[in-house]
């Protein structure tokens, strides 16, 4: 009698529901909104008067505002972005922060005074944190769970 062992590479002990939940794409995209929150309530505790945001309901108005910069982002900045290029090709690059900021007042002027930004130089300088720490956030955080979820 012949034996016939059948093996299932998706059955492997790694792949599992936690695995399954990381390649849903709105899984992915909810843990990055969460990054951004969290990114956005730590710039937020480092310049309390330039930079801030109404912490009722435990940060749910951090979340709404990372999903408004995110559809801003997809939509308006790309438009701008061209629009604005010849400046910041004759500025060397230094225009492109002053987009983040034109994007962090329009989404201040959305979300009224649960979000809101004074200032004029501050800004520019709390739109380069906020890119620096949302792309270590990404690297060191958010990637890496993502990532332990693929079976190799």
């Amino acid at each position: 009698m012949k034996k016939i062992v059948i093996i299932d590479e998706k059955s492997d002990e790694k792949s599992g529901y936690f695995s399954g939940m990381i390649r849903n794409p709105f899984l992915k995209w909810l843990l990055y909104m969460f990054g951004y929150a969290i990114v956005l309530i730590s710039v937020s505790c480092l310049f309390k008067k330039t930079f801030v945001i109404d912490f009722k309901y435990y940060g749910l108005y951090a979340f709404i505002a990372a999903v408004i910069i995110y559809i801003l982002n997809q939509t308006i900045k790309p438009v701008l972005f061209y629009l604005t290029l010849p400046l910041t090709a004759l500025t060397f690059g230094l225009f492109y922060p002053i987009l983040n900021v034109f994007i962090l007042y329009i989404t201040s002027y959305i979300l009224g005074d649960h979000f809101q930004i004074h200032g004029i130089v501050l800004p520019f300088v709390i739109a380069i944190l906020i890119s620096i720490l949302n792309f270590f956030m990404e690297g060191m955080i958010i990637k890496p769970i993502i990532n332990k979820g693929k079976v190799r």
